[in-house]
């Protein structure tokens, strides 16, 4: 059966076929005025997919267009973000590498009378624009000649006119049904240092001008685009056939909405500026370094980026799916120790005291060529609280009051006794071991149904954990009602932090990736950890709802 094909691989077939173009150049364009987040990721992975998959290259350029919200610290966390995920692309290039380029097309315009210096103001400009039903109002200042255009077009660019005073516009139709065409706006006055340029311009292209031509100027094949750009498209056409450059052709996709999650580098920006997450890569947001921090691998993002897809229309996809990619992945290759992360003592008192045993684990039962792991095994254990229960439900299969259950890689054990505090608090279970039960011992092999795990409390190392939940409460919160405000929707217990127990091993993982806690979930090491204190993430647990 023929692998189905989504529409831009059957566009860039088409496109090879006839001839249009003769190999495939797509471009990841981001703005560096925040963290990219995994809508940018499904965007690399598309981007650079794409063109890897036809033979081709991509260029990553910076939009840098707006210096008062673009940082170099951006820049690099970029470059970084993209080289995680597993991509590299050809040439680096920004914007501002073209502003020369774009300026004297821009006086090309001019020229061809397809652009004006207007003196309106930003909110007169907006208000003649007029409404879908109703055409614009023309500017009193539409008709100046070119060569005055031309003079105050440079004047501009000399910074002898304040911000806001003056912007350049295409002169295309002020009654156009597109209210892009309705006279664009391509040049705005503003007096700030660039990231790259310095204080050498004072001008900057908009958007809508100066996207098109970059594409152009690296002779970008497919240009691909969210979907909320399709309405930008017949401009950025336009743009291309009036200056006779290079015909890049832009093309859009749905863009990626997940549930319980925000998109939206503003908003973002205010949960870190406000202090409701602890930065730009607090494990709770959907940012690419936040995701990292989590314990998200580079395979389970691009994993996931497969399964969303490529779709013309808007749809919102269920978080539970990233979290299965994740998990798919790390049952593959992550290690495993035990963690105990409420723990109770458990006593067998018919151990010897002093005596200490090494039991065999697996590191991960999935792979058996990752080898084994030796764990000690002593009178005194750790157990989970909820591995005990003094009056259980039926069908409860682990530890109770004259019942047996099996302690993980090790013996059989049977409870006889349950010490209290004052307050009825239980302090200590004890227990009794059946010495014949220890796997790969000679007794005979017995089964119970129950098997819990248990670290050594002679020489388990005590961790810290963060235990992260979904950061907002409402699913769509593309669809918050109108006039609440999104914060509102904060989720109070999205982080929860506690101390554990693990087994000594775990804190000489080497791997690189996320752990799995046994019965538990998979925890990520955090890079605020020490070796006085272990700070352990939680990526995901193990049973999926997806």
């Amino acid at each position: 059966m023929d692998e189905v094909k989504n529409f831009l691989e059957e566009k860039i077939e088409s496109d090879l076929k006839e001839g249009h173009c003769t190999s495939v150049m797509t471009r990841f364009p981001p703005e560096p005025n925040g963290y990219l987040h995994l809508g940018h990721a499904k965007s690399i992975c598309l981007n650079f997919g794409l063109a890897q998959q036809y033979g081709g290259a991509t260029n990553l350029r910076f939009d840098d267009t707006n210096p008062v919200k673009e940082d170099t610290e951006y820049v690099d966390s970029i470059k970084n973000d993209i080289k995680w995920l597993g991509f590299q692309w050809k040439d680096e290039f920004y914007a501002s590498d073209y502003f020369e380029q774009l300026y004297q097309w821009a006086v090309e315009l001019i020229k061809k009378g397809l652009a004006y210096v207007d003196d309106q103001s930003q909110e007169e400009i907006r208000l003649n624009r007029g409404t879908v039903q109703q055409p614009g109002t023309p500017s009193p200042w539409r008709d100046r000649s070119v060569e005055e255009n031309l003079d105050l077009f440079r004047r501009m660019r000399e910074g002898e006119f304040p911000d806001g005073s003056k912007v350049l516009r295409a002169k295309i139709d002020m009654a156009s049904p597109n209210m892009m065409f309705r006279d664009p706006l391509m040049y705005r006055i503003i007096h700030a240092d660039h990231h790259r340029t310095g204080s050498k311009w004072c001008i900057y292209p908009m958007y809508d001008y100066a996207h098109g031509q970059c594409d152009s100027i690296e002779h970008i094949t497919h240009s691909i685009c969210t979907l909320e750009f399709d309405v930008h498209r017949p401009l950025y056409d336009w743009f291309i056939e009036k200056l006779g450059i290079f015909p890049s052709h832009q093309y859009e996709f749905a863009r990626l909405n997940v549930t319980y999650t925000l998109m939206s580098k503003r908003k973002l920006l205010e949960l870190v500026k406000g202090g409701y997450v602890s930065g730009w890569d607090d494990p709770r947001m959907p940012t690419i370094c936040g995701i990292r921090r989590r314990g998200y691998t580079p395979e389970a993002v691009r994993a996931f980026a497969t399964k969303v897809g490529v779709a013309k229309r808007d749809n919102l996809i269920d978080l539970s799916l990233m979290e299965w990619c994740l998990r798919e992945d790390l049952n593959k290759r992550s290690n495993r120790y035990m963690v105990v992360t409420d723990p109770v003592k458990l006593v067998i008192t018919n151990w010897e005291d002093g005596k200490e045993e090494l039991c065999t684990a697996p590191k991960n039962q999935e792979c058996p060529e990752a080898g084994t792991r030796t764990v000690k095994f002593g009178k005194e254990l750790y157990i989970e609280r909820e591995d005990f229960m003094e009056n259980p439900p039926k069908k409860f299969f682990r530890l109770q009051p004259g019942g047996e259950v099996r302690l993980k890689y090790s013996y059989i054990i049977k409870c006889e006794e349950v010490v209290k505090d004052a307050e009825g608090n239980i302090v200590e279970i004890r227990c009794t071991y059946d010495p014949t039960t220890k796997p790969g011992s000679e007794g005979a092999w017995r089964k119970v149904k129950g098997t819990i795990h248990w670290v050594n409390a002679n020489d388990c190392r005590k961790v810290h954990l963060r235990i992260y939940d979904r950061l907002f409460l409402e699913p769509d919160m593309g669809n918050i009602p109108e006039g609440r405000d999104y914060k509102e929707f904060l989720n109070p217990d999205s982080l929860v932090e506690k101390d554990a127990f693990a087994e000594p091993n775990l804190l000489n993982d080497d791997s690189g990736i996320a752990v799995q806690f046994e019965r538990n979930g998979y925890y990520a090491q955090d890079p605020d950890s020490t070796a006085e204190k272990p700070i352990y993430n939680k990526a995901t647990g193990l049973k999926s709802s997806y």
